[in-house]
């Protein structure tokens, strides 16, 4: 008689786990996550607030002068070398003042995304 065959034993294993997947903050960003949509907030809040102080700055300054030159008679009727004074500040004075708004807005927007590129470039621990 033949002893009978035993049946095969076959074992039964979970998947091989890896290391956890790790996360970025610009893999966040990049899949819109929670994450990711809280740090572009952040930036596209702080690159709003300087916008927003620069053209209030601009307004304060340039936009100012029709009022001067609406309610003082000293300024709106003087002149300096021949040439009218509203003439000399709309056409040479305010480029100064805009130059150096531009200027400084370049600077504090560059200064606002070197931050956040620092902020998303760290590792994470």
């Amino acid at each position: 008689m033949n002893a009978p065959e035993r049946p095969v034993r076959v074992r039964v294993t979970a998947p091989v786990a890896g290391r956890p997947r790790r996360t970025t903050v610009v893999s966040e960003i990049d899949e819109g996550t929670g994450v990711g949509d809280a740090y572009m907030r952040s930036l596209l809040r702080s690159q709003f607030r300087l916008a927003a102080g620069m053209t209030a700055l601009l307004l304060i300054t340039v936009g100012a002068l029709p009022y001067a030159f609406a309610h003082l008679a000293w300024l709106r009727h003087g002149h300096l070398a021949g040439i009218p004074l509203p003439w000399l500040l709309l056409g040479g004075g305010c480029y100064p003042i805009l130059l150096l708004i531009a200027w400084r807005y370049v600077r504090v927007a560059e200064r606002n995304e070197r931050d956040f590129h620092d902020l998303v470039g760290r590792p994470e621990p």
